[in-house]
């Protein structure tokens, strides 16, 4: 049995959760230069001083705030896949889903948008490759065990396909908010009916069947438009 914890440990929690709330939707809405560390204090009726008692900065929170996101994008994609018992389907749910979540302001924005220009490129992809990147491969494995996909060799084919996935990320995260951007993301799957998928089978869905052919977006994550 866990221990309990305190009044203090609990409360500290509560501010730190609140903290974290209230600069989502700073950070989405104002981005990381015109969030300030007074504004999220003050949405949650607390002082500067809670804030830099739980992050040591704007970075670290603001990277705290990515890592949530992108925690709770994987923890849906994960619960999602595993009650999905056919290959196939399950990588393409789990592709659905990611770039359903690139078209939401709050996940587009800041881990799409933001996140390169406020952790720097180098660190951006970092977590990236931490939350995405293991996932990915998995899958690929999987499809490949189940002969879906062809043998080749795993980790070329995850790293490119991790890479055209981050381009369509971004496109999608950029597209207007007009619903073009959920058309955007079906073009960007090949979304096709079970018909056309069985009959192509042995043809180039999902990625071009997982980066075999021509890549989306130009094909892999190039440098962010902001930072050229």
């Amino acid at each position: 049995m866990p221990p309990v914890k305190s009044r203090r440990e609990q409360y500290s929690q509560a501010t730190k959760a609140a903290l974290l709330e209230a600069a989502t939707r700073r950070f989405a809405e104002h981005g990381f230069a015109g969030t300030a560390l007074e504004d999220v204090a003050a949405d949650i009726q607390a002082s500067r001083g809670a804030v830099y008692h739980h992050f040591a900065s704007k970075t670290a929170l603001f990277e705290a705030v990515v890592e949530a996101l992108e925690t709770e994008m994987i923890r849906e994609v994960v619960e999602a896949v595993a009650t999905t018992p056919d290959t196939w389907q399950a990588a393409m749910t789990a592709m659905e889903m990611f770039l359903d979540h690139c078209c939401d302001p709050d996940y587009g924005r800041v881990v799409w948008q933001e996140a390169p220009i406020a952790l720097g490129w180098k660190r951006w992809k970092e977590c990236e490759e931490k939350f995405a990147y293991g996932l990915i491969e998995q899958l690929i494995k999987a499809l490949v065990d189940s002969g879906e996909v062809p043998p080749l060799p795993l980790e070329p084919m995850a790293r490119i396909t991790f890479h055209i996935l981050g381009s369509a990320g971004m496109a999608l995260a950029e597209a207007p908010r007009t619903g073009q951007a959920q058309g955007q993301g079906r073009v960007l799957r090949g979304d096709q009916a079970p018909a056309e998928r069985s009959a192509q089978a042995g043809g180039q869905p999902f990625l071009t069947r997982c980066a075999g052919g021509a890549a989306p977006c130009g094909g892999g994550v190039g440098r962010h438009p902001r930072m050229s």
